[in-house]
């Protein structure tokens, strides 16, 4: 029988990794549009192809992992990412169409790898009776500041993408093959209750609500991983290294807000302290678009990252408040707030083609504002655990 230490650690691994391989792909987009001369738009349109996978993959990730359990289905999608980041690597400034089919496989691993270890990270919460959530999506921002620092270093050094991803997504799919099998065993329902409690989950008012809450915060933190090194390229004239820097910068702010929140979560509750960072991430995005000193771009992506670091794994802890229903509201949450890797490149791609890259992310400030109406929803269906 798994420990929940060990658990725990097979956990936070398996997120790490999730954001190395995420981020090793998100440090190449600049070399994507450059390498097929494509437009802000049709950049857009190619990093579709990987939410159309993920919300494909999404509305049954939930069931599966009810019939089959978190450890088979983790592996299962960490293989089929695996597969698909090898063939976007293979297309890359080759064959457009197979770098567009590998990018769509890669969305349906990574959607149901989120799923399978956000419920069990959920499982893991409950077991420790204590805020943790954020931890371990700082062990996926972890992942992502590694992988951009990594992406950096192998850029400067011109090594071709081909053998930076294919290198990555190997080392990845060994070792959560190896550390899931810690996972702890989620509760069991009858197959007559699966599908009820599926079908119910997408009819529920506060699990629709959270769902529309983490659409538009993934928005907020999404829009930094597909545009803000390409922004800060346009923008402020810099280097394509210099901007995966830049994001380098966002994704280590996003893993400090992460740490940090899990004990102001438990202090203060959800809801102010989402609305507290919400501010932080739309003070960011206007420092970067309208700042001209290197100084306070460098503090609006930190504000920014700070400010998108909670939205996600809040929304994925209050999904899963009822553990006999986890994996189907995770999964309903889930699929709505990865609309917005589904609508947000294109949008952003074709709004940066009227205005310019770098003021088009001004639409995450506009979103952040009717989006704070939904927080509540998010509010604990169990008492906060006491200050430590």
């Amino acid at each position: 029988m798994p420990t929940l230490t060990a658990a725990r650690n097979a956990v936070g691994l398996t997120f790490f990794l999730n954001g190395l391989v995420f981020s090793s792909w998100v440090s190449r987009i600049p070399e994507v549009r450059s390498s097929f001369d494509l437009s802000n738009g049709q950049l857009g349109l190619v990093l579709l192809a990987i939410a159309v996978g993920s919300v494909l993959a999404l509305p049954t990730s939930g069931a599966a992992i009810d019939a089959l359990g978190t450890v088979r289905i983790v592996r299962l999608g960490a293989a089929v990412a695996t597969v698909g980041m090898l063939a976007a690597a293979l297309g890359l400034g080759h064959v457009l169409a197979v770098t567009v089919a590998g990018l769509f496989l890669y969305g349906l691993g990574i959607g149901v790898w989120d799923v399978a270890m956000n419920v069990e990270a959920a499982e893991v919460e409950r077991g420790l009776n204590r805020t943790i959530m954020p931890r371990f999506h700082a062990g996926f921002s972890l992942g992502t500041v590694v992988g951009a620092l990594l992406g950096v270093v192998l850029i400067e050094l011109g090594v071709p993408a081909l053998a930076h991803l294919v290198g990555i997504v190997v080392l990845s799919i060994v070792l959560v093959h190896r550390s899931s099998p810690s996972f702890l065993p989620v509760p069991e329902r009858h197959e007559d209750e699966e599908r009820t409690s599926a079908a119910r989950a997408w009819l529920e008012p506060r699990t629709l609500l959270i769902g529309v809450m983490v659409l538009a915060l993934a928005m907020t933190e999404g829009t930094a991983n597909d545009w803000l090194a390409v922004a800060l390229v346009d923008g402020h004239d810099v280097s394509h290294a210099t901007g995966v820097a830049g994001f380098a910068v966002f994704v280590a702010s996003m893993t400090a807000g992460r740490i940090a929140g899990t004990g102001l979560i438990d202090r203060f509750g959800r809801v102010v302290v989402l609305w507290g960072t919400m501010a932080l991430a739309g003070l960011g995005v206007l420092l970067i678009v309208f700042a001209e000193a290197p100084a306070l771009v460098v503090l609006g992506i930190v504000l920014w990252g700070v400010g998108a670091s909670l939205g996600f794994p809040v929304g994925m802890s209050a999904a899963a408040d009822d553990p006999l229903r986890a994996a189907s509201r995770v999964s309903v949450v889930s699929t709505i707030g990865y609309a917005a890797f589904l609508a947000g490149p294109p949008f952003l791609g074709f709004v940066g083609d009227q205005v310019g890259t770098l003021k088009a992310l001004l639409v995450v400030a506009v979103l952040l504002m009717p989006a704070a109406l939904v927080v509540p929803s998010a509010r604990e269906q169990r008492e906060p655990v006491a200050s430590r």
